[in-house]
């Protein structure tokens, strides 16, 4: 980078939060799915949302494209980098500015991590149900750029259902501003729906008002043993169809059980051929007429429950389900997540497809998700130097979505499509939407200055 461009970077945001180096761009070089080869010209991190506008008009004025970063856990090479880039972080736009308890709203920052978000709602008193897998980590603006989902998404819905407003800045360094505090808001485009899933094409996010609730009076939670993983998918159905509607209800194989239960030893039944871990919220004479109304119907399909008499116990069921994925990572040197999801009367054909898969391919595929809503997650362990294996696996990834598709599902339930599924997207939609999200982006970034090529677009 020509030192006169630099000094300007570091004038905007200061010469701490500015990098060249390749030791220090590094860092920003890969995210949760993949690694790219190609460093980024430059990394900015903005400590105020004021000087973002400046951060645009260089990068227009020195023909750098602008990827927006938040804690890089996406699982779609949505933040990857590429030749002549300058990544955007907002992780130190870190400020929770108001959690207002009389209108049921927070104001946050876009690098303001989710579980801070979650934690300072019950603090008033509120809740805030969207909790994705990395919520530790993850930043809401990542959240709302890619409409992450959770555990909770079964009853309470994903990102896109709780973002009230948002504040950015166009291609062009215009400030905008959609929605707002009311629960009822018309007026003009609803940009919070627009954004919401829309990977940083289309703007740089600096700020939401978020919907809290009420929380739920009471809560249950349950881990059912199952021998058959089909007859667990059988239940999900069948709990569904009686129109309960559990907190959360996921699924974990046997080869996800195992893998758990030796990197973390919490006790799980690793002879079982698969365990769905349940919650029931809500007031308390729903939460016991509806617990019992899901025993029947677990043990009618063979399950055995085990129930959490305490909050340690009931913590212990929840980490053995988020701790699926990174006991996994630590088999194979290359781990492909997948979030195939179909509607929820066809998990059973979608979990039969897999494993018919996984077999036909010859290759290890664990399999864990959010059963309740349809979104399994197919991860298929591998190791990418091996090309005759990857062979395989690039066409067990095709039959997977091929099968999602004809099923009536959907590619992504929440990874969003970035690079990994860029290619599949006509398949789904047909080429009429893709030339309409095209022609979108063209109109709101004529100059393709915004996370350009994602999505494939």
């Amino acid at each position: 980078m020509k030192k006169n461009v630099l000094k300007k970077f570091q004038k905007i945001v200061g010469k701490g939060n500015c990098f060249i180096s390749p030791e220090e761009t590094s860092g920003y070089c890969f995210d949760a799915f993949a690694k790219s080869n190609v460093f980024p010209e430059v990394v900015v991190a903005p400590e105020n949302a004021e000087c973002i506008p400046e951060i645009i008009r260089l990068c227009n004025e020195e023909n750098l494209a602008v990827v927006t970063r938040g804690a890089g856990t996406n699982l779609s090479g949505g933040t990857l980098p590429f030749e002549g880039s300058c990544v955007l972080l907002t992780t130190k736009l870190n400020k929770i500015k108001e959690i207002n308890k009389a209108d049921h709203y927070a104001v946050v920052e876009a690098g303001v991590i989710t579980t801070d978000i979650a934690n300072a709602a019950v603090k008033a008193g509120l809740f805030y149900p969207p909790d994705p897998g990395s919520m530790n980590i993850s930043t809401v603006g990542g959240n709302v750029a890619e409409n992450a989902g959770g555990l909770r998404g079964l009853k309470y819905g994903v990102t896109k259902d709780y973002l009230m407003g948002l504040t950015l800045f166009d291609a062009e360094a215009n400030k905008v501003i959609g929605g707002g505090r009311t629960v009822k808001q018309v007026t003009g485009f609803n940009l919070p729906g627009l954004f919401a899933g829309s990977e940083g094409l289309l703007g740089i996010m600096t700020e939401f008002v978020l919907k809290l609730i009420p929380p739920p009076e009471s809560s249950r939670s349950m881990l059912v043993i199952y021998e058959n993983i089909l007859k667990a998918c059988d239940t999900v159905s069948e709990i569904i169809a009686e129109n309960i509607l559990p907190a959360t209800m996921e699924l974990m194989d046997n080869f996800t059980i195992k893998t758990v239960e030796e990197a973390t030893a919490i006790g799980l039944p690793v002879d079982a051929g698969a365990l769905l871990l349940l919650e029931i919220d809500g007031h308390h004479v729903q939460v016991a007429d509806e617990f019992e109304k899901v025993k029947y119907i677990c043990e009618k399909n063979g399950g055995h429950l085990k129930t959490a008499e305490d909050e340690e116990s009931k913590n212990k069921i929840w980490e053995a389900r988020r701790k699926a994925l990174s006991s996994l990572a630590r088999l194979k040197p290359t781990l492909i997540l997948e979030d195939a999801t179909v509607p929820r009367s066809k998990i059973s054909s979608m979990m039969s497809s897999i494993m018919d898969i996984s077999r036909r391919y010859e290759i290890t595929i664990g399999t864990f998700g959010h059963a309740g809503d349809g979104n399994l997650h197919p991860t298929i362990l591998t190791d990418k130097r091996d090309k005759e294996e990857m062979l395989r696996v690039e066409k067990a990834v095709d039959d997977i979505f091929s099968v999602a598709l004809n099923l009536g599902g959907t590619l992504s339930g929440e990874h969003g499509v970035g690079t990994a599924k860029a290619k599949y997207l006509e398949m789904e939609y047909g080429s009429g939407t893709v030339k309409f999200m095209k022609n979108l982006k063209k109109g709101v970034d004529a100059g393709n200055v915004l996370n350009p090529g994602k999505m494939g677009l």
